[in-house]
């Protein structure tokens, strides 16, 4: 189960931005500019998503959760969350609860309900609660897919 007990003010702004009609998440445009600073700044490396837990069960459900997140897909781009580079981190808490720290390809994604709407499908059998935190620091940008998520984004026609 989600715990939602509210809604960070960038996520409101992004929203109001995103249903404003000024921004389209669909457009390639949107990506351009973080394809072209990256492909200046080189080939950086993914991310490596942090794992925390208090015990030796907890990481063991950590790696679970981050398994089970490779099944929320990303409804703009068709491939997981985590292969994304969007999971930053997933920390178990003393009492199972799972937290995971994720960003969006950018603030004015409208998509947040979705995704923790399907992160609460794929994270039913692993925890029984869970929350997500939206950060926007660091950005996300093209250099935090993964490498099998570049294979994936090639498959469907995005050229990395």
């Amino acid at each position: 189960m989600a715990d939602n007990n509210f809604e960070p003010e960038a996520v409101r702004k992004a929203r109001e931005y995103a249903s404003s009609g000024d921004f389209n998440p669909f457009s390639e445009k949107s990506f351009a500019p973080t394809l072209e600073a990256s492909q200046k700044a080189g080939a950086a490396q993914p991310r490596k998503v942090e794992l925390k837990a208090h015990d030796e069960v907890g990481e063991q459900t950590a790696q679970a959760v981050l398994d089970a997140m490779k099944d929320v897909i990303d409804p703009e781009l068709g491939i997981d969350v985590v292969n994304l580079g969007l999971v930053y981190g997933v920390e178990i808490d003393e009492k199972g609860r799972a937290i995971l720290t994720m960003t969006l390809t950018t603030p004015a994604c409208p998509l947040t309900d979705l995704i923790e709407d399907e992160a609460a499908s794929m994270l039913a059998p692993v925890v029984e609660y869970f929350r997500v935190d939206w950060v926007w620091t660091p950005a996300w940008d093209v250099s935090m897919i993964t490498e099998d998520g570049r294979t994936m984004l090639n498959a469907i026609g995005y050229d990395f």
